[in-house]
This record gives structure tokens, C-alpha cells and sequence, in this order.
């Protein structure tokens, strides 16, 4: 990934990529060529040097069978926006301004491990489960199915697990505007309906502030 200096993601951005509740693009390469598939997924920070991404593919997938040729890929993207330049301070000063695109995104690489284990499977749908039904009023619990049913989705999956042997992650936020510019892509951010795009960039700002 090509990635300028000011635009390094530094580590806390990184661990809230890995950590947000979402999804990522599983990308392997096979002898029949490159395969992917969006899948949620959950971060263990104990799995390996540098954790593992844990998910399942549906067993008709035969991705998790094809034998993987090198290192397997998965994409986590955060919030992305387009960047207006009528945002910007600069617009009004001089005008030799574009629009760009912020966007936060992390390429994890590693050993994809198989997991056709109904245990380790019952295990990671749990968890994922839980992560997501955790801010639901009511959240829904595997145990609230059948166990004949369940047992039954179970046999559906195959457990997929990326060991993560290094991470290659971008931050770009507009961490190279100046002040007033920034202000106005957070301002044109907020009003457009993306404030989790606006948090970053005030995160990114902060960021730039340590001493």
C-alpha cells in the first residue's frame, strides 16, 4: 500500500480498525487465480505475535478449501467520505484547491488457518454474535434456536482464522490542511450526515497535536 508519511495510521488507529465491530475482504491467492469474500469477523489479540482474525465462510465457498499460494489478505475499511473542496478555507482565499477522499483502512496479512471444528465453530459464532447483539435492547443469543437447528447452521460453515504476521494500515484525514480547512471538512462532514467520518478527522487532528 502506498503510504505517505502523514498519512501513517499510528497504533490506536490501527487497533480500532481491528476492534470496530465489521466486516473485511478475505483475499487469497490460489493456483486458479485470486479469490475473496466479505466477511464479519472478530479480533484475538492472544492468537499469535500479533492476534488473529477470526470468521466463517459458508462451507459450499470453496475458498476456505482451495490450497492458499503465499500470504492470505484481508481489507478492514473505516469510514470513508468525499472531500468537498467548497469546504475549505482555501477556497475562498486563493481557489487552488480539488477534492480528495478521506477514508481509514488497514491491509492485515498472515497464515490462514481452517477451522472445521463444530466447537471452535460454536465458539467464534458466539462471540460474533454477541459483539453485534450487544447494543440491541433485547439482543438475541444462540440459545435462543433450536439446538437441533443450530447444530444444523453449524455443519453450513467452515471457521476461518488469518494469523496476523504484519499489518500495512492508512489514516488519510486531511492531516495535510491547514487549520481552517479542517474545521470545514468537519463542519461539511457533519452537515452531509457522516459523523463518523467528521470523528476521525478530529481524531486525526488530536493525533497531530502530541507533543
Amino acid at each position: 500500500m502506498y503510504i505517505p508519511a502523514h498519512f501513517a495510521a499510528v497504533p490506536e488507529t490501527v487497533q480500532r480498525l481491528l476492534t470496530r465491530p465489521g466486516a473485511a475482504n478475505l483475499v487469497t491467492m490460489t493456483q486458479q487465480g485470486l479469490v475473496a469474500t466479505l466477511l464479519p469477523f472478530v479480533y484475538e489479540p492472544d492468537a499469535g505475535e500479533f492476534g488473529a482474525l477470526q470468521g466463517h465462510l459458508a462451507r459450499n465457498n470453496t475458498q476456505w478449501s482451495a490450497p492458499v499460494v503465499g500470504e492470505a489478505l484481508a481489507i478492514i475499511q473505516g469510514a470513508d467520505a468525499y472531500i468537498s473542496p467548497s469546504w475549505y478555507a482555501a477556497k475562498a482565499e486563493h481557489g487552488r484547491v480539488v477534492p480528495t477522499w478521506n477514508y481509514t483502512t488497514a491491509h492485515v496479512y498472515g497464515r490462514l488457518v481452517i477451522h472445521d471444528d463444530p466447537a471452535w465453530l460454536d465458539r467464534q459464532v458466539r462471540r460474533l454474535t454477541g459483539v453485534h447483539e450487544s447494543g440491541f435492547d433485547h439482543p438475541w443469543d444462540v440459545d435462543d434456536a433450536p439446538e437441533r437447528f443450530i447444530s444444523g447452521q453449524l455443519r453450513a460453515i467452515v471457521g476461518v482464522e488469518l494469523v496476523i504476521t504484519r499489518i500495512e494500515a492508512k489514516a488519510k484525514l486531511s492531516q495535510n490542511r491547514p487549520e481552517a480547512d479542517v474545521n470545514g471538512v468537519v463542519a461539511g462532514l457533519v452537515a452531509r450526515g457522516q459523523p463518523e467520518a467528521a470523528a476521525d478527522v478530529e481524531q486525526a487532528r488530536q493525533g497531530l497535536r502530541r507533543p
